[in-house]
């Protein structure tokens, strides 16, 4: 059993109130309390306060000068295999196991979103789930796999309701039997001692790898599936007839393309979207079956 973050554990002072514990007991967001708790924990590290504002600039930097360097380099240049080895082992070595916990369960909440999305379509659309649960079974590809299958099953759903002119549209019961929590437990993760890197710095740090070792269409594209966050969330808030909870999401508009400078950081919004969106779909699916709401 994993310790309880500080934030936690620590008597509420109001002369100095912890802004994590602020912000762990607010439910105005949808998320549950365990992923909100090893959140804030990731979040809240030595790593993210000292080592993050050191790695983001030189990460950036790293950006540009390995554009440059692939403009000498056969354009179909990648080694995407390798690069997934290396991410693989790093993250076994180095990251927290919050944040590789964290990780883990993006790509089943994701499977999960995707499935729920195409099993409410009016016309059926095929989806191909990623769901690991150990970090050895990223090196299978798994980071570029997922991009690929976002891109994949926005044409595959949009080209059906185009070919039988039909839109989504809200469904008075819709199909939760896929929503369920992931089966990675985070009592599963290496915790040793060169485990300190949060989330936020791992991700900063990894990225201008990724660019490195895949080719630019490669590269361009996962730095910008993170806009199809929008376009996911109107997907559910259509089939849940719900709106106002677009409201959580803030990774800009799909058809503007942003710079690969901040890919870093707009995926750790990407993850947190998706993190928040699947709470969502879990304390629906708890209330249209009348069994109590998930803690959060």
């Amino acid at each position: 059993m994993k310790p309880a973050p500080d934030f936690l554990t620590h008597p509420h002072d109001p002369r100095d109130p912890s802004p994590w514990l602020a912000l762990y007991l607010d439910q105005s967001t949808p998320l549950d309390d365990t992923v909100k708790a090893a959140w804030l924990k990731d979040s809240s590290s030595r790593s993210r306060q000292f080592v993050l504002p050191f790695v983001r600039p030189l990460a950036r930097t790293l950006i540009v000068l390995i554009q440059i360097v692939k403009l000498l380099l056969p354009k179909r240049w990648a080694a995407s295999r390798a690069l997934h080895c290396l991410l693989a082992e790093s993250m076994k070595r180095f990251v927290s196991p919050e944040a590789n916990w964290l990780v883990l369960r993006h790509f089943t909440l994701g499977a999960q979103i995707l499935e729920f999305i195409a099993r409410n379509s009016p016309i059926p659309v095929e989806t191909s789930p990623i769901t690991p649960v150990a970090l050895d079974e990223l090196k299978d590809e798994l980071f570029l796999k997922h991009d690929l299958n976002l891109f994949n099953f926005v044409i595959r759903l949009n080209q059906a309701l185009r070919d039988h002119g039909r839109q989504l549209e809200t469904v008075s019961e819709p199909d939760f039997s896929m929503i369920t929590e992931p089966a990675v437990r985070l009592e599963a993760m290496a915790d040793k001692a060169l485990n300190f890197m949060d989330l936020q710095t791992a991700i900063e740090c990894f990225t201008p790898i990724y660019q490195l070792f895949l080719t630019d269409n490669d590269f361009w594209r996962a730095a910008n599936s993170l806009q199809l966050d929008e376009t996911i969330g109107i997907y559910a808030a259509t089939i849940l007839g719900a709106p106002q909870h677009l409201i959580l999401l803030n990774n800009k508009h799909p058809l503007v393309p942003m710079s690969t400078l901040r890919a870093g950081y707009r995926l750790v919004l990407h993850g947190l979207s998706t993190e928040m969106l699947h709470a969502l779909l879990m304390r629906m699916k708890a209330a249209q079956a009348g069994a109590p709401l998930p803690k959060g």
